[in-house]
């Protein structure tokens, strides 16, 4: 498959390989790498960009789906989950592609210890809160691992085409599941308000259970006693399809409301 690569807002250029050398790692330390819009995957962009092998290229730490939105995708510690519709999770396939994800080589520039919220709204003023000490205009990637009293994820189901936008798409397919009490790690991804029209500004989170059988987007959450480890990033890398499919996208178009209706439980 043709692609094409483009850089943006400080960004080095890279030359794609799915070979990650102990030189290129060193490279990437503090760099965001992005496949894809959010605004591109809302209105339906689903299939894949890279595979999961040349994702891990470029970060072992993040989140993002697969082709055709099968699934959620969880990286963490140089692994890569798939939490499907079901709401158990896998090893994703290095084959498998990815329309979409952030992801970053982890590396804790911040971290807080016995952090407690009784929501996701407080978990994220919290996380705010030290993204603003730290620079609120920098890019940051969270773990949250520990204990949550309470959590609600959501997968959905694998998509065919004629691909309708996601949130219309969630609204029919969308799967959700609650755990009580439940071990993990929840990863978080934080953009500057700028992102808005490349990304979501602000918080997403995905959740990873300890023992890597649960798992999905949160959609609530409460920690108890949790350790928090952000890392503060500044430079930021995006990698776009050069297809009809993605060149015909009017991504101009306002997707707030519609991104609304998909990061958070109605």
């Amino acid at each position: 498959m043709k692609r094409l690569f483009l850089t943006v807002l400080l960004v080095s250029l890279l030359v794609f390989s799915s070979v990650a050398s102990s030189e290129q790692d060193t490279n990437l330390k503090d760099k965001l790498f992005q496949v894809a819009l959010l605004q591109s995957l809302m209105q339906g962009e689903y299939d894949g960009v890279i595979t999961v092998k040349d994702l891990k290229a470029y970060g072992d730490t993040g989140i993002g789906t697969f082709q055709s939105v099968n699934g959620e995708l969880i990286a963490l510690d140089g692994n890569v989950y798939q939490a499907i519709w079901d709401g158990s999770v896998k090893i994703a396939s290095d084959d498998e592609t990815v329309p979409f994800a952030n992801v970053t080589f982890f590396d804790a520039d911040v971290t807080r210890e016995h952090v407690n919220a009784a929501s996701i709204e407080e978990l994220k003023d919290f996380l705010t809160s030290i993204a603003k000490e730290h620079g609120r205009n920098q890019f940051y990637m969270a773990k949250i691992t520990g204990r949550m009293p309470s959590i609600t994820v959501r997968s959905e189901l694998a998509q065919n085409e004629p691909y309708r936008h996601l949130n219309d798409a969630l609204k029919t397919d969308q799967r959700e599941f609650s755990y009580e009490n439940i071990d993990g790690t929840v990863v978080a991804l934080y953009c500057p308000d700028y992102m808005d029209g490349l990304n979501t500004p602000g918080w997403h989170l995905h959740f990873i259970s300890e023992n890597k059988e649960k798992g999905g987007h949160v959609l609530t959450l409460s920690v108890k006693d949790c350790t928090v480890n952000l890392d503060v990033i500044s430079e930021f890398v995006m990698v776009v399809p050069n297809r009809e499919s993605f060149n015909d996208k009017d991504l101009a178009s306002d997707m707030s409301k519609a991104i609304e209706e998909v990061e958070v439980k109605k």
